[in-house]
């Protein structure tokens, strides 16, 4: 299986001086061209041995702060970002010949951002956040839909659900960020902002 990328290049003129705005501009771009989910991405962590993991996570919030996602805390990737915060994200943004990738450290959001997020979810959003125990091992599906029914007893319609104390939401602040743009003959554009003091550097990586 081989695919020939036929767009049009990215260069240096055309990026942004930030690269948050770049990536507002792709993502814009991203949403614009009917993508399922352009902000479904995959996160990268790493425990404190160094043996990797991978998952795909919703983003949910992006600025100059950095790139917000919510968990539980007690997951694997919540477990293994406190042990090891260097994280890497990709958006494999494949249909349109684009990918970015993000390295940088993970920290929790502010209690606040996490609450003022979970009060916006769905109500069976919520539910489902207090039903599991994120990445334990359970005996069946039936388990974890007993713990779903048995809070939606406890906290019925018009109740408010309380915010989980082990959930919340992981920023990704970056240290380089990769724009990647598919060519043909695999001569791919690479551009890389990487953090230089107060503001960023860009550099061409060869394909």
């Amino acid at each position: 299986m081989r695919a020939q990328y036929r767009t049009a290049g990215l260069a240096e003129e055309d990026l942004a001086a930030d690269p948050y705005e770049q990536f507002a501009r792709w993502f814009a771009d991203a949403v614009a061209s009917g993508l399922h989910e352009p902000n479904a991405m995959v996160v990268s962590t790493a425990d404190a041995e160094g043996r990797p993991s991978s998952r795909t996570v919703l983003l949910k919030a992006f600025d100059a702060r950095g790139f917000v996602f919510f968990t539980n805390y007690g997951s694997r990737k919540g477990l293994e970002i406190a042990a090891n915060p260097y994280v890497s994200v990709l958006f494999p943004w494949h249909p349109i010949a684009r990918q970015i990738i993000v390295a940088g450290r993970a920290k929790r959001v502010a209690a606040e951002e996490t609450a003022a997020y979970f009060r916006s979810r769905p109500r069976g959003s919520q539910l489902g956040a207090l039903a599991s125990d994120q990445s334990t091992v359970v005996a069946s599906r039936a388990e974890i839909d007993a713990a779903y029914a048995r809070l939606a007893a406890r906290y019925p319609e018009g109740t408010e659900i309380p915010v989980p104390t082990e959930w919340g939401g992981i920023r990704v602040v970056p240290e380089r960020l990769e724009f990647w743009q598919g060519r043909e003959h695999r001569l791919h554009d690479r551009l890389r902002y990487v953090r230089d003091g107060e503001g960023w550097r860009i550099e061409r990586l060869c394909p």
